[in-house]
């Protein structure tokens, strides 16, 4: 994490510092960092039909709040569109007992098993807006996405004896809008909206799912910020991340796993913000 950081911070200075953005140019390169903190609201998930349907928030510890950070660079072709590269980790460990047996797949975990439990769903995100308001101080932008999830799920008795692994990386579409308006001269108002929902094979970002397979995402924020000079943005922002997915693979891509998955969660974060442009 601190390469990223790294990384970004130096494209960062990059765009806001150097002569690439000037207004004589047709183009311009944004940064976006965010950082603050997350709470699932609710998050349950089954393995196996006959698994348990687990309760992350009440018996897995996910009842606190974690840290929330995003990056994204984005490039502006004026007046009209805007590419965005985004990248969000989204990696929870926690320690817990089991209070009753969990069962995922074919293994069953007692009652009383401290267990080290893993939620990683880190995601990266490339979206293309159309601004059918181009006016530089308003936006009404409205396009697609193509999110990549890359998941790392993981239930692991502390003593080492027993442990279940799920990965899976792969792509979802997504719509994707997004809004900003004036106050004033100085503050603006806005939000952004990611979603989907699919059901089959294919429109879900896996051919290797039975038609009954169904998958959703939902990312939506609000936002209030400030212009602080040429260079520079601050903002406010309450945002909503939930979806998941549930139904049969075909052929189970985990060893020894019978390829049902449940999987649902809804989280809130707030987190301040920065533009540099």
């Amino acid at each position: 994490m601190k390469k990223v950081l790294v990384i970004i911070s130096g494209l960062l200075l990059v765009a806001g510092y150097s002569q690439i953005n000037t207004p004589a140019n047709n183009y311009e390169l944004r940064g976006v960092i965010e950082a603050g903190a997350f709470g699932f609201r609710t998050h349950k998930i089954q393995f196996g039909t006959q698994g348990t349907n687990f309760d992350y928030v009440k018996y897995g510890r996910q009842n606190i709040l974690f840290p929330f950070e995003r990056y994204s660079l984005e490039l502006n072709l004026k007046p009209r569109h805007t590419f965005i590269a985004l990248y969000q980790p989204l990696d929870v460990r926690t320690v817990a007992t089991l209070v009753a047996p969990l069962i995922v797949d074919t293994d069953t975990f007692a009652t009383g098993t401290p267990m080290s439990l893993r939620y990683g769903f880190d995601f990266y995100r490339i979206s293309w807006l159309y601004d059918f308001c181009p006016a530089p101080e308003r936006e009404l932008g409205l396009g697609l996405s193509l999110q990549l999830r890359n998941a790392s799920i993981v239930f692991a008795s502390l003593d080492g004896e027993k442990q279940r692994v799920y990965q899976n990386l792969g792509p979802v579409p997504v719509l994707k809008a997004r809004l900003k308006l004036p106050l004033n001269r100085q503050v603006w108002v806005g939000s952004e909206i990611d979603g989907f929902f699919a059901q089959g094979s294919g429109i879900t970002g896996s051919t290797n799912v039975e038609s009954s397979f169904k998958g959703a995402i939902l990312d939506a924020a609000v936002r209030a910020g400030a212009h602080f000079n040429r260079f520079l943005d601050g903002f406010v922002n309450l945002r909503y991340i939930g979806g998941g997915a549930e139904g049969q693979q075909k052929n189970p891509e985990n060893p020894n796993a019978s390829g049902y998955t449940s999987n649902w969660f809804g989280a809130l974060s707030f987190s301040l913000g920065v533009i540099v442009h």
